[in-house]
C-alpha cells in the first residue's frame, strides 16, 4: 500500500458544557458529530476513515480535562488507534491554553494530528499551529469573560438580597432565588437559639437532646456539634445573606431577633475552640539519606491531606525529574533502614570489626540490640539511636546501603538512650 493510499483513522470528539436538551432526538452533540462526519467524508481521497466509536462529553466544562470521553480518547490515541482527532471547533476540546498546550504535546508525541471542522486548522504546518495558538488565546479569553460575567451577576444578586446557591439554611427553602421560611422547621431553629443563647445550654447538651428525641437533620442524619455551629452562626436567620466575608441585607424574613443572634455569636466564640494544626515532627532520617542516582541528599517534606501529615523523602538533584528514585514514603524507608541495619549488624565482617575495636565478642551487643523494638521506643529515642549507629543511608534503585558507625561500639555496654524529655529533637 502506498503512502497516499494509507488509511488514516479519525476520531470525532464532541462536547457540550450543560446537559440541557441532551435528551432531544437530535442534540448539539449530534450536530457536532454530523459536521465532523461530513468533513471526514470530504477527505476520503486522502485515506481518512471514520472510527465508529463515539467520544461525547455532555455536561462537561472545557476549563479542565477531567472528562470521561476525553480520557478515553487520549487512551486510544496513546494506543495508536487514532491518527486524527476531529472537532467542530477548538474550544470543544479545551478552553484553557495550558491544558491545550499539554494536549498538543501529547498528540505530537503520539503522532496524532488535530483538525477543526469550522476553522480550517491543520497542525501539520507552522502556520496552522500559529493560528491554533491565537484561537486558543481567544477561547480562554472568552471563558474568563464568561466567568467574570457570572461572578458579577451573582454579586449583583447578593446586593439585592437574593439567594445565589450553596447549602440552604435549615428551615428555609428557595423560590425564584429568594429564601422562604418553612413553617414546619422554624420552631426547631427558634428552640435551638433559645436554649443556647437564653437558657445557657452547651452545644453538646442540645445535640444530645435532639438525637434522643429522634429529630434528624435535613439530610436525615443525627445532629453533631458542627451542625449546630453552622446553624447558630448563619446570618440568614436575622434576614441577611452572607458570602465569604461580605454580608448583605436579604430579601427574606428573619426568624431570630437581632439581640438573640448576637448573644449566640458571643457564646459561640467562647464555646468553640479552634485547634491549631500541630506542627509535624521532623523526619527521623533527615540529613542521613543520599540518592544513589543523583548523589544528592534526600530531604523530608510533608503533604497535608484530610487533616493528616504524610512524610516523604525527596531527591532534590538537578536531574530529579529523571531520577528513578525521586521520592520514598518516610515510614516505608524508615522500616526498611531498620531491617537493613539489623541484617548488617549480624554480618560476620561487622563482628570481626567489633572484636578488633572492643577486644571481645559481639554476642552481648547483638543480644542488647535484638531486644530493642522500634515500635516500643519513643520517636526521640529512635532518633538518637539512629544518629549513634548510622553514618549515612544510600538509596539505589535495587537496594538500601546503610553505613554503620564503628565508633558506636566503644560506647557499649550499653548505648545509653536519652529519655523522652532530654532529647534535643523538637
Amino acid at each position: 500500500m502506498t503512502e497516499t493510499n494509507r488509511r488514516v483513522f479519525c476520531a470525532i470528539y464532541t462536547r457540550k458544557s450543560v446537559e440541557d436538551c441532551l435528551e432531544q432526538e437530535f442534540n448539539s452533540l449530534d450536530a457536532q458529530r454530523e459536521a465532523g462526519e461530513n468533513y471526514i467524508r470530504s477527505q476520503r481521497d486522502n485515506g481518512w476513515t471514520l472510527l465508529p466509536k463515539r467520544y461525547d462529553d455532555g455536561g462537561f466544562s472545557g476549563g479542565n480535562t477531567n472528562r470521561p470521553a476525553l480520557k478515553e480518547l487520549l487512551k486510544d490515541c496513546e494506543a495508536g488507534l487514532v491518527d486524527v482527532v476531529v472537532v467542530y471547533k477548538i474550544d470543544r476540546l479545551s478552553r484553557s491554553i495550558r491544558d491545550f498546550t499539554d494536549l498538543s504535546a501529547r498528540f505530537d508525541k503520539w503522532n496524532v494530528s488535530f483538525c477543526s471542522v469550522t476553522q480550517d486548522i491543520n497542525t501539520a504546518t507552522s502556520a496552522g499551529r500559529m493560528v491554533l495558538n491565537i484561537l486558543m488565546t481567544f477561547a480562554q479569553y472568552e471563558r474568563e469573560i464568561i466567568g467574570e460575567r457570572i461572578r458579577d451577576k451573582m454579586a449583583a444578586m447578593r446586593r439585592r438580597g437574593m439567594w445565589c446557591g450553596g447549602n440552604i439554611p435549615y428551615a428555609y427553602r428557595v423560590e425564584n432565588h429568594h429564601l422562604v421560611p418553612c413553617p414546619a422547621e422554624q420552631p426547631l431553629v427558634e428552640r435551638i437559639f433559645r436554649e443556647f443563647a437564653s437558657e445557657g445550654k452547651k452545644l453538646w447538651e442540645i445535640v444530645g437532646e435532639l438525637n434522643e428525641e429522634g429529630i434528624p437533620t435535613r439530610r436525615g442524619s443525627q445532629w453533631k456539634k458542627r451542625n449546630l455551629v453552622t446553624l447558630l452562626s448563619n446570618c440568614a436567620y436575622i434576614g441577611k445573606i452572607g458570602c465569604k466575608s461580605e454580608v448583605f441585607a436579604g430579601s427574606h424574613d428573619g426568624m431570630i431577633p437581632q439581640d438573640v443572634w448576637e448573644t449566640a455569636q458571643r457564646l459561640l466564640a467562647a464555646d468553640v475552640h479552634i485547634r491549631k494544626p500541630q506542627r509535624p515532627a521532623p523526619p527521623l532520617l533527615n540529613g542521613l539519606v543520599i540518592c544513589g542516582h543523583c548523589n544528592r541528599p534526600m530531604h523530608g517534606y510533608f503533604v497535608h491531606k484530610r487533616r493528616y501529615h504524610y512524610c516523604y523523602y525527596r531527591c532534590d538533584g538537578e536531574s530529579a525529574a529523571d531520577c528513578p528514585i525521586r521520592e520514598i514514603p518516610a515510614r516505608q524507608l524508615e522500616n526498611a533502614v531498620w531491617i537493613s541495619l539489623s541484617k548488617g549488624l549480624h554480618e560476620q565482617s561487622v563482628a570481626v570489626i567489633y572484636e578488633a575495636i572492643c577486644g571481645r565478642g559481639m554476642d552481648d551487643f547483638l543480644k542488647w540490640f535484638d531486644g530493642l523494638s522500634p515500635n516500643g521506643m519513643g520517636r526521640r529515642q529512635r532518633w538518637q539511636l539512629i544518629l549513634k549507629l548510622i553514618g549515612n543511608i544510600r538509596i539505589v534503585s535495587s537496594c538500601i546501603e546503610v553505613e554503620i558507625k564503628t565508633d558506636c561500639f566503644q560506647d557499649y555496654p550499653p548505648i545509653a538512650l536519652l529519655s523522652e524529655g532530654d532529647s534535643p529533637i523538637q
